[in-house]
């Protein structure tokens, strides 16, 4: 991911960014000692565990081992791709991406047709103000102005030209968007909506990149669409979900409906953490985009055939996407229910008693293969069998996935090999010594990840020792990483572990080093300060260069009595 943006970037663009900024404008941030911190944004908490760290330019959360710097904040928060988060946080502070000239071209393309896809939205809306007609049609659908402002929903009023006549000279950019239609025989555009209300659809950032509309009476096609454009690619985009990215975090859930009309009266009601595939079956994008932003996927189908055939595809696209830590559910409404007629007649409450009936995707995924077999028989029991296989091998490797083939196993009574995981046993505690205060070397780390940990915590560390006292052998384990780290501080007088880390995010050894920014440095968790970090370290280092001498030394015996062996058979 970062290879797409040069790393000497990425370190102005986090130099310049304040991480404390960046996560006070999304989470309300209160100064608590040389930190700040809050409950956590991304589990349920009462007590606030999560920190930030101005020096670092790192947050942690010690509830739910949450951990980043301001890009992976945004990654994790707003459920931004990596290169979106650079440009937003680019963006906040004035900085253009560099990009090759195919990208930049391609990005200066687009720039205009944001804007004036949002300046459409914006007349939409106010078309809804002047049309007692659009208006009546909302409120007998229940909403209320409040809840049409927070979509931005507007109304286009029927007619070929009105784009036209309000943005002049936007013609060719309205064709790119979908907006116009070019006329057959090189006759003039003409508008694509007529007389419907609009929905626009908002990507990741906020930004409009096209729009839903709904006639207000009984013409077909009921809705229509945006098409695909540079911009709006409805295979990968759901509808609200910018609008219910906090809610649906607060609930660590989101729920997937099938149109606009149940998002919108969802959120009239309080629900607010439903969101809409565009026309499109649920498929793995958007399966991949909602587990970035929760934990858990609710689809919400009508029980007919044709939502129960729904359901089976959206099962079969995120099944590859349950790791551990990530769940889905599957929720039938009544025949001839959808989920705004739910609302309507039950309230929040009687959706929500609904919701108690979710099915468990492995649950429903068996429910559904063995709903034409005979599970009494053994030809049943191994047809199910055969035919869960390949679906569970789509499941990541990891606790989940042992435990959806134990569900199989207990429906066929035969093992097929799934292990249990060993419950692990709890580490002894070793008390600190009451004579003295208890030091880096008791806290079970090595000299090595004594040295990496205080150089990611405290990166000024490198210029205080000489350069001459870093000759380590660099065959000694870490000895890789602890250099290459030394070799950022020394290059930077001004580095941040923040800025560290995202040098190794790619790498191999990119978890191991956040476990290391995050842990206290003494065995009863309290940090070490400044001062101790400096001497620490230049205890550490000279540990490594014994080893490193030591190494050299036992190498230099071992080739001799070689040599010497070699020539006693002579």
């Amino acid at each position: 991911m970062a290879g797409q943006i040069p790393q000497h970037f990425i370190d102005d663009l986090l130099a310049k960014v304040d991480i404390v900024d960046v996560i006070d404008k999304r989470v309300t941030l209160k100064k608590s000692g040389s930190n700040y911190s809050a409950c956590c944004p991304f589990h349920n908490e009462k007590t606030p565990s999560f920190t930030v760290s101005q020096t670092k330019q790192f947050y942690h959360c010690f509830g739910c081992s949450a951990n980043g710097n301001a890009i992976g904040f945004l990654m994790e928060y707003e459920g931004m791709h990596f290169v979106d988060a650079i440009e937003s946080l680019a963006d906040s502070v004035g900085l253009e991406v560099p990009r090759n000239a195919q990208a930049k071209q391609v990005r200066d393309d687009s720039k205009p047709l944001y804007t004036l896809m949002e300046s459409i939205a914006a007349w939409y809306q106010s078309e809804l103000r002047k049309s007692p007609e659009a208006i009546d049609y909302l409120k007998a659908r229940g909403l209320s102005g409040e809840t049409a402002k927070r979509f931005c929903i507007g109304y286009v009023p029927d007619g070929w030209d009105g784009l036209l006549t309000h943005f002049p000279g936007e013609e060719a950019a309205m064709i790119k968007t979908g907006m116009l239609i070019q006329g057959d025989g090189g006759k003039r555009p003409y508008q694509r909506f007529r007389k419907r209300i609009m929905f626009p659809i908002r990507d990741r950032r906020g930004r409009v990149i096209g729009f839903g509309g709904r006639v207000l009476d009984n013409q077909e096609p009921k809705y229509l669409n945006s098409p695909e454009t540079p911009l709006f690619h409805k295979g990968s985009e759901l509808y609200g979900l910018y609008e219910a990215r906090k809610s649906a975090q607060d609930a660590a859930a989101a729920i997937v409906v099938e149109g606009y009309m149940d998002v919108v009266a969802l959120a009239q009601h309080g629900i607010d953490n439903a969101v809409a595939t565009l026309g499109t079956a649920a498929n793995q994008q958007h399966s991949e985009a909602l587990f970035r932003v929760v934990p858990n996927i609710i689809f919400c189908f009508d029980g007919d055939r044709a939502g129960r055939a729904a359901a089976w595809r959206a099962l079969t696209a995120t099944l590859p996407c349950l790791q551990d830590g990530h769940d889905a559910h599957f929720l039938f409404l009544p025949d001839g229910e959808d989920p705004d007629s739910v609302v309507k007649a039950g309230g929040a409450a009687g959706f929500r008693d609904l919701m108690s009936t979710r099915i468990p995707i492995i649950d429903y995924l068996y429910q559904h293969l063995a709903s034409e077999l005979d599970m009494t028989s053994i030809g049943g029991k191994a047809t199910l069998a055969e035919k869960a296989k390949p679906l569970l091998a789509s499941i990541p490797t990891g606790v989940y996935k042992q435990l959806a083939l134990q569900r199989l196993e207990a429906l066929i009574g035969l093992s097929l090999g799934s292990k249990p995981a060993a419950p692990q046993p709890a580490a002894p505690q070793r008390p600190a010594s009451p004579s003295r205060a208890p030091s880096g070397k008791d806290s079970g780390l090595t000299p090595m990840s004594r040295a990496v940990l205080l150089c990611l915590q405290f990166p000024q560390v490198v210029s205080t020792v000489p350069a001459d006292d870093f000759d380590i052998n660099p065959q000694l384990p870490g000895a890789d990483v602890l250099l290459k780290l030394i070799g950022y501080c020394d290059s930077d007088p001004q580095m941040s572990t923040a800025r560290l880390l995202e040098r190794f995010r790619d790498g191999r050894s990119h978890d191991y080093l956040i476990k290391l920014a995050t842990k206290p440095y003494y065995p009863d968790g309290r940090d070490i300060d400044s001062e101790g970090a400096v001497s620490e370290f230049a205890h550490c280092i000279s540990r490594l260069r014994e080893r490193s001498r030591q190494r050299l030394a036992d190498k230099v015996e071992l080739s001799a009595r070689t040599g010497l062996l070699g020539l006693r058979r002579r």
